[in-house]
């Protein structure tokens, strides 16, 4: 049977580890990239909307206390009530524009009697982890148009904490605040846009830009893909006919090592003066095989035949 290679370990191995990667690229790796893409162009849009749509009354957008999604993160809203000032509290280890920076999150209750959680906008650090000195929230009642926006989450959930005198949050979330203050919020945070009463620096608008995602998706999908087609490529040069299947190269290998072999002929290494009278000596006995044999003559004494 041709195919009886695939049995063997180093195959099985190959083609459940290509299976597992494939598997993973079409169903986790690509849509998690095509989500983040349509999270992103969602986000694009509401922002581009929001741009040429009037500001609406909170009832309007977030009925009965509706928790901010997608469809409504962006929007722009009216505000009408007062700051709260004893429950302001400060965003910790922020990046704005690329820099250090906290936020202050002071609630805001509106005339109907409910309180939300408003983001005057940022401050930068003195001296790494201390507040600077900055403008009160103004006192009375304010009308406010500010951006909708979706509560952060917290991995670890960690609580408000005291230092330099100011109450700080790990994240912007209304349910944090209004735990760690004893002011019950309704759900999300509202982010001052320029120009409004008790807005400090405005928080910048995300770039409207796709970014990477897509292509990213994409490249998920052609890598599992090129995987597949690399392993039946791989089995199609173990078929084809006049291949010499690895496998085989291996056994013969492993016959030829179990075979006595000779050992190799090692020539005697010889010093310069070893080889030079090696010469010598060979040449002596080649001119005394040379020379003419020795007779003796009649009175006893050695002469040469000529």
């Amino acid at each position: 049977m041709r195919l009886k290679f695939l049995l063997r370990p180093g195959w099985l191995g190959l083609i459940a580890l290509v299976a597992v990667f494939t598997t993973l690229c079409l169903t986790v790796l690509a849509p998690w990239q095509f989500s983040r893409s349509d999270e992103a162009q969602t986000r694009n849009n509401a922002i581009s909307e929001s741009f040429h749509s009037p500001p609406r009354q909170l009832a309007e957008v977030l009925p009965a206390g509706q928790a901010p999604d997608q469809r409504t993160e962006w929007s722009q809203v009216l505000l009408r009530g007062q700051y709260l000032p004893e429950g302001e509290t400060l965003g910790w280890q922020r990046t704005v524009l690329g820099e250090p920076a906290f936020e202050v999150l002071t609630p805001f209750r509106l005339d109907d009697g409910t309180t939300v959680l408003v983001d005057r906008g940022y401050i930068r650090p003195v001296d790494g982890t201390r507040a600077p000195a900055y403008d009160a929230p103004p006192p009375g009642e304010q009308t406010l148009t500010a951006r909708v926006r979706s509560d952060e989450v917290d991995s670890k959930n960690r609580p408000l904490f005291d230092h330099d005198g100011h109450r700080w949050a790990y994240a912007v979330n209304s349910g944090t605040v209004a735990a760690g203050t004893g002011i019950a919020m309704r759900p999300g945070y509202f982010s001052l846009n320029e120009n409004q009463p008790g807005v400090l620096e405005p928080l910048p608008l995300p770039r409207l830009e796709a970014g990477p995602y897509f292509s990213y998706a994409l490249q998920w999908i052609a890598f599992g893909v090129m995987a597949v087609i690399a392993v039946a490529y791989l089995i199609y040069s173990e078929l084809r006919p006049g291949a010499r299947p690895a496998w085989r190269d291996a056994d013969d290998a492993a016959t030829d090592d179990a075979k006595p072999s000779e050992a190799p002929v090692r020539r005697k290494k010889m010093s310069v003066a070893a080889a030079i009278a090696e010469d010598e000596r060979r040449e002596r006995e080649a001119a005394e095989r040379e020379a003419p044999s020795p007779t003796e003559d009649a009175e006893g004494h050695a002469t040469n035949k000529t």
